[in-house]
């Protein structure tokens, strides 16, 4: 490791890093992935030599950003996983992950690209989430809330189709997600 890389960041270098993150994650979630990093700096007020000296590709400013998504939905998985009603449990983590993605331009549009497994976005996030979508799932079945055939692939197949699927359908937002629950439900 070299000796710059090893020296903590002045406080400005971090306030400008969180908000070029905070700015590049409103933006792509707007206007997806064709948003330019001179956009995300022009927005976030720096240089774009700033936005390049923390992230030096587009790619990697997005990848922080899904890694710190993916984190969070992961952490909420797991707070759920502890909730009295498994079965609402699940529905509701389910239902937060849905308009968390499908509602999320950018975020849609990785997903879809991902080809079905969000954890090559994020592995170890990713993974988290997969393990605490599995318990959800499990502790619901379990409970008689949720069919019991339904296994964790399928339930990620799923979300993936929701997710793309609600992203392409005019009418009612969050419709699709309803009637599978819906099926779902025991």
């Amino acid at each position: 490791m070299s000796t710059e890389s090893a020296r903590p960041q002045r406080a400005d270098a971090r306030r400008n890093r969180a908000r070029v993150l905070a700015v590049a994650q409103q933006v792509f979630e707007a206007e997806g992935l064709g948003v330019t990093v001179d956009d995300v700096a022009r927005r976030a007020g720096v240089g774009v030599g700033t936005v390049y000296r923390h992230f030096p590709t587009k790619e990697a400013l997005f990848e922080a950003i899904v890694a710190a998504r993916v984190a969070q939905l992961a952490q909420d998985a797991k707070a759920l996983a502890a909730a009295d009603d498994p079965g609402a449990a699940f529905f509701d983590f389910f239902e937060m992950m849905i308009k968390k993605v499908a509602l999320n331009k950018a975020f849609g549009e990785a997903l879809s690209a991902a080809g079905r497994d969000l954890s090559e976005i994020s592995r170890t996030s990713g993974q988290m989430v997969q393990e605490a979508q599995a318990l959800l799932l499990k502790r619901a079945q379990d409970a008689g809330a949720v069919r019991a055939d339904l296994t964790p692939a399928e339930l990620k197949a799923v979300v993936v189709g929701i997710v793309t699927m609600e992203r392409h359908l005019d009418g009612e937002p969050g419709r699709l997600t309803k009637i599978v629950l819906s099926a779902l439900r025991t």
